[in-house]
């Protein structure tokens, strides 16, 4: 499968260095797939559907950077793509999915609670109900028992493509997942909000800001230092064959662009 590594949503967060929404697009048999959408066109036309963190985030929404405008320029329809694979249901993750209103949205069962069926105050707080306003075709996961380079929790999308996997990793939300995608020559391992800055793995100093956002927006910190040591640890295997990203770091997007 070919993946493309796209910049849906640039953001300028108030004190820090702009960061990015890096999705993926992946070409296969069965049409195209994305991993989150970033922004999308209705939120550049109408940014209070963003909700009120566009204060302290300041996204750009240029409709240039959406996913719809992107996959037409590679010389595709919109229609061409059929399914979509969400880490989760943040805004700057979802808001494209009214521009793929006929895709399959996958997702884990325990994120749909937490954003749509049973959402506590925090999270009614924290998501915004206009970017599924739409009714995507929701299909909810559990992914419970194959394992993944390390992962108890991981499932095959084998109704997608072979070499699509959904890993439960929830900690950043309720039912946050990771996505790892075969690219022929290696694998994407797509890890959503799980980690933020490259720093994280790989040692290098992570900016103050962003070591101060991640555990305030958290919904489990207790896990974000198991999944942040989990990470570490399969980021120093060093396997060859694997490239870790993560959705904000625009290093780890020049990186995977640089290598596709």
């Amino acid at each position: 499968m070919k993946v493309h590594h796209l910049n849906c949503g640039t953001m300028n967060p108030v004190g820090a260095q702009p960061v990015v929404c890096h999705v993926l697009l992946v070409e296969t048999d069965n049409g195209l797939v994305l991993v989150d959408t970033g922004h999308g066109l209705l939120d550049c036309a109408d940014p209070r559907r963003v909700g009120p963190a566009r204060v302290l985030f300041r996204p750009v929404l240029d409709p240039e950077e959406t996913a719809a405008r992107q996959v037409e320029r590679l010389g595709f329809r919109r229609d061409d793509v059929r399914h979509i694979v969400l880490t989760h249901f943040d805004m700057d993750h979802i808001g494209g999915l009214a521009d793929f209103p006929d895709a399959a949205v996958h997702v884990t069962a325990a994120e749909v609670d937490g954003a749509v069926r049973h959402p506590s105050w925090r999270e009614r707080i924290r998501y915004r109900p206009a970017q599924w306003a739409h009714g995507p075709k929701l299909v909810e996961h559990a992914p419970d028992g194959e394992r993944w380079r390390g992962f108890a929790a991981a499932r095959e999308l084998t109704e997608i493509a072979d070499g699509v996997v959904l890993i439960s990793l929830p900690g950043h939300t309720r039912g946050h997942a990771c996505i790892a995608v075969d690219a022929g020559h290696r694998w994407v391992l797509h890890c959503g909000d799980a980690f933020y800055h490259h720093g994280t793995l790989d040692g290098a100093p992570v900016p103050r800001p962003v070591r101060m956002i991640e555990p305030l927006l958290a919904y489990d910190r207790s896990r974000l230092a198991t999944n942040h040591a989990r990470l570490i640890e399969l980021y120093q295997r060093g396997e060859p064959d694997l490239l870790i990203v993560c959705a904000h770091d625009p290093t780890l997007l020049d990186r995977a662009r640089k290598t596709a």
